[in-house]
């Protein structure tokens, strides 16, 4: 028996998640044909779907990764958005696509976008694996969407709970509270 059988049951397998990685890769090299593009991972989450999305994207593509947190160790949100880990690299002029885990709130990608456009990249786009608009507080606008869910608590594929499951190559739900 594997270590997350009794926790984690599938929610979306790993063949789904790599079908529509490869789909969203394909829309966006479409959409930047002929253009530059900066991906920014928001961390952890989205390490692993940044990563895969990367290879799929058939243009000239560079990335950078920001932290942004509202959760601080918990499974709910504080509502308190802050900055923990900032850019390496200015975005000014630059076409940036934001690729996010998860989608739920909205308050934390908000907080995010209204940064962003201080920095004055050329445009901004956002890109998530997973949205749940049952949770949803603020609409934020979402230009690439992997899949949207219903209100569970998800992990795998880079998405965790206190930082461990994060490693599952599938979306999971967690069977426990």
């Amino acid at each position: 028996m594997r270590y997350y059988e009794n926790e984690v049951g599938v929610l979306i397998t790993q063949d789904a998640v790599q079908q529509r990685v490869k789909e969203l890769g394909e829309q966006i090299t479409r959409d930047y044909q002929g253009r530059d593009v900066t991906l920014l991972g928001i961390m952890k989450g989205s390490v692993f779907f940044l990563t895969d999305l990367l290879r799929q994207i058939d243009l000239p593509v560079t990335f950078e990764l920001m932290g942004v947190s509202s959760y601080h160790g918990g499974t709910e949100t504080t509502g308190e958005v802050r900055i923990t880990h900032d850019l390496a690299k200015p975005l000014h002029g630059q076409h940036v696509i934001v690729v996010e885990d998860i989608i739920d709130t909205g308050l934390t990608m908000r907080f995010l976008l209204e940064n962003l456009a201080a920095r004055h990249p050329a445009s901004v786009k956002l890109c998530t694996l997973l949205e749940k608009p049952a949770r949803a507080r603020v609409q934020v606008p979402i230009d690439y969407k992997g899949f949207v869910i219903d209100d569970h608590f998800v992990v795998g594929y880079g998405l965790d709970f206190d930082e461990k499951y994060r490693n599952l190559p599938f979306i999971g739900v967690m069977k426990r509270d």
